[in-house]
């Protein structure tokens, strides 16, 4: 009974993953194995690799991936910048720390809704904050959600601001664990904050921003809501990332097996991800 009870305690965990996980992970695979739509998802018939034959001859698959991983990596970069500075400076001591600490996390709290109309509002040609800034400088207004040249970086610039705070909170916390010590030999020995933060904070820093950066990796590759909000994947699939063309396929043209084809491609993506992460970690150990 001894030898079985480590068993017990995982039971619980290995049941939800498999009924919750593994079980609907599966289903989408087979369902990319068929031809079935929307309003029959269980009759479809087998068609074996035909959905992914047709997703690689197709050039729309291809500007789709593009752009995924053009978005995912801007957001990425630009989300663990801005979130690792703001954590550096709200470490340090000054007037206003905590208000100014409960600002900077009001967008990671704000309801993804709410943060796509406060960006259609500033982002609007006529009337929007950002155009009469713009034509304040003597410049034309831009139609950021509705050019093509503009739509992909408008929207990454609302996921940074939406996202950035969780990075901030995660290296907040991460900072609080640099003994007091290493800084104060810092000072003694005459290092500047630059010098400091190399050779210092940098070092601490570094396994958490690794795991942070595989998540929001994970996360950029599936999102869907602030973009379908923004911009609907457009304009002239100028946003149309993977995930939004799941949801055209699935809901728009009622083609599921297609659909799950395409889920396929993005969970391959985030097993890339994922394995490049680990790989990287091991060979670091290792050295």
């Amino acid at each position: 009974m001894t030898r079985r009870l480590p068993y017990l305690f995982i039971a619980g965990a290995a049941v939800y993953l498999v009924l919750l996980t593994a079980a609907p992970l599966l289903n989408g695979l087979w369902l990319s194995l068929t031809d079935a739509k929307l309003l029959n998802p269980t009759g479809g018939v087998f068609i074996g690799f035909e959905h992914y034959g047709k997703l690689f001859g197709e050039p729309g698959f291809y500007h789709s991936l593009l752009v995924t991983l053009v978005y995912s990596a801007a957001t990425v970069a630009g989300s663990l910048l801005l979130g690792t500075l703001a954590a550096v400076l709200l470490n340090r001591s000054f007037p206003g720390r905590t208000a100014a600490r409960t600002i900077l996390t009001m967008p990671w709290a704000v309801p993804t809704v709410a943060v796509a109309l406060i960006f259609v509002w500033i982002y609007n040609n006529d009337s929007g904050v950002l155009n009469r800034g713009v034509r304040a400088l003597g410049f034309d207004g831009e139609g950021w959600l509705t050019d093509t040249t503009w739509a992909l970086s408008a929207v990454t610039v609302a996921s940074i601001w939406k996202v950035f705070p969780f990075v901030m909170l995660v290296v907040l916390a991460a900072l609080q664990s640099v003994p007091d010590e290493l800084y104060e030999s810092a000072r003694v020995d005459g290092a500047d904050p630059v010098n400091t933060f190399r050779d210092i904070v940098y070092p601490y820093l570094t396994p958490t921003l690794r795991i942070v950066a595989l998540l929001m990796t994970i996360w950029s590759l599936r999102r869907f809501d602030i973009i379908w909000l923004l911009t609907q994947g457009g304009p002239v699939e100028a946003t149309n990332t993977v995930v939004i063309s799941v949801y055209r396929e699935s809901f728009l043209n009622s083609d599921l097996g297609l659909s799950a084809a395409l889920g396929a491609v993005g969970l391959l993506l985030s097993t890339l991800v994922t394995m490049a992460h680990f790989l990287l970690d091991r060979r670091e150990t290792a050295w």
